[in-house]
């Protein structure tokens, strides 16, 4: 079971607590410094790196792998879980050691953890030597001149227009056939379990045609599949006067045009039909019918949504302020299967031991798992966070050994949901992108159908970046297993 839940992103409490990172990669292209980044927490951190890496890029510095040989290190963190912000300390005194024999190393902490503890890092983290939130790295060149001048900074300043539009990323730990594009930051939805809001800010809306262009230079560059990137992409909206939501809302008659994330969709699948376009994340109260009829007009916008539904009890729905109740949650997944069909991939976040749940309202999300029947899920017990709104109203009542009980019956329960899905598979032709060699075999290749499905075939006269149509032969709860149809299907 233990592998299961691994290869299925399925994962227990401990593994929960945990967070993924990466690294940068070994550049030279003749900079007189070096940059390390390693980067923790949600994919909006690692394409934030890329961001980061541009911008010291452009003031002299190539990447490396090794943050002993670098003059800069940044940590980009995560505040989501307190595991993610232990795992930053423990890293901190490892670079410590390099420090000790490279003093005039500067080191950085950026990201959410940097914007939720701010001095506190400087005061706490002797080692640190500047701190810069999500929306202050143009800012970086000058606070590391600084530091290597003797003077500690922090640039935490929340912008309420900064989307970093104009910045080319530099992609990191790039297969060079997937990339994510940023639309938009922050968030204006206040979950109470949340600090989201606080570490990034309001919703601001990024330029579509910036979008557009940047999806096109990757499609040129012989990227074949882009993933639109923001804490709510179903809020994206957009004028030439005004990115910020809040602002936007309340002068929309003002305005000259309005770009919504329906038009922006349309915008991006019509860059090509061979590239393919996923987006991630989608809140239930925001995604409308508009969306999902975009999605089913271009066969390239793939047919698979990420809609988190942290509980299946309206009123602990309520307590997190989610903003919609059970009813309504439901009625949104009908509308996919409706408009898109059975086949659209649908994944979820939950959170099992939120403040007061109690056993009956556990089983609500156990019994909305089996109506809505989810391909995989993101499962945790709830881990309060200091300065949301939970851990300031609510007790955190649940003893962990109920929490990580009921955390294994949602994983059950998953693992179940995900056999059964896989199954209807078999049979069915199904278009794949190659992304690479399987995991396990340099005789296998593996890639994702439309509904973000693992695919594994076996190796022949073909390679990543190529679209294979497949039969599918076999699954496991994890992986479809496939035979070749054709190699490069003409895609309209």
């Amino acid at each position: 079971m233990d592998n299961l839940i691994k290869d299925i992103d399925i994962i227990s409490g401990e593994e929960a607590q945990a967070c993924d990172f990466k690294t940068t990669v070994d550049e030279n292209t003749g900079k007189s410094r070096k940059l390390y980044i390693e980067s923790y927490g949600c994919q909006m951190n690692f394409s934030d790196s890329e961001i980061v890496a541009s911008i010291m890029k452009e003031n002299g510095f190539d990447t490396t792998s090794d943050f002993n040989q670098a003059d800069v290190i940044f940590l980009n963190t995560c505040s989501i879980r307190e595991k993610a912000e232990q795992t930053v300390r423990k890293r901190l005194t490892d670079f410590n050691k390099a420090k000790k024999s490279k003093p005039e190393m500067t080191i950085g902490v950026l990201g959410c953890m940097a914007e939720r503890l701010k001095e506190k890092l400087l005061e706490e983290e002797k080692i640190v030597d500047v701190v810069v939130g999500p929306d202050a790295y143009r800012d970086l060149p000058n606070l590391i001149a600084s530091a290597e001048e003797g003077n500690k900074g922090v640039n935490t300043f929340l912008s309420r227009e900064e989307t970093y539009a104009d910045i080319a990323p530099v992609r990191l730990n790039s297969n060079g056939i997937t990339a994510f594009i940023s639309i938009m930051r922050g968030c204006d939805n206040m979950c109470s379990f949340c600090v989201v809001p606080f570490t990034r800010g309001r919703e601001r809306s990024r330029d579509p045609h910036s979008i557009v262009a940047e999806a096109q230079d990757l499609f040129a560059k012989g990227y074949k599949e882009v993933t639109l990137l923001g804490q709510n992409v179903d809020s994206y909206k957009w004028s030439p006067e005004e990115n910020n939501k809040a602002r936007l809302s309340k002068k929309e008659g003002e305005v000259s045009t309005v770009v919504n994330f329906a038009n922006l969709l349309e915008m991006v699948a019509q860059v090509s039909p061979y590239l393919r376009v996923r987006f991630s994340t989608s809140h239930p109260k925001d995604i409308t019918d508009e969306v999902l009829y975009t999605m089913k007009k271009y066969d390239n916008i793939c047919k698979y949504i990420h809609l988190p539904v942290q509980s299946g009890n309206s009123r602990v729905l309520e307590l997190m302020n989610r903003t919609y109740d059970r009813e309504w949650y439901l009625n949104r997944v009908q509308a996919i299967r409706d408009i898109l069909g059975e086949e659209c991939g649908i994944s979820s976040d939950m959170i099992a031991g939120f403040c007061t749940e109690t056993e009956e309202e556990h089983q609500d999300t156990l019994t909305l798992m089996d109506l809505v029947k989810y391909d995989f899920s993101y499962m945790f017990f709830y881990s309060e966070r200091p300065g949301t709104l939970a851990a300031k109203k609510y007790e955190d009542d649940i003893p962990l050994e109920v929490k990580k009980r009921r955390l294994s019956e949602i994983i059950s329960k998953q693992s179940q949901l995900s056999l059964e899905r896989n199954k209807l598979d078999i049979g069915k032709e199904q278009l794949i992108l190659i992304e690479g060699t399987s995991k396990k075999s340099d005789q296998e290749y593996r890639g994702r159908n439309s509904a973000n499905k693992v695919v594994i075939i076996p190796a022949g006269d073909y390679q990543p970046g190529d679209y294979v149509l497949v039969k599918v032969t076999d699954c496991t709860t994890a992986t479809l297993f496939g035979e070749i149809i054709t190699v490069n299907p003409t895609l309209q």
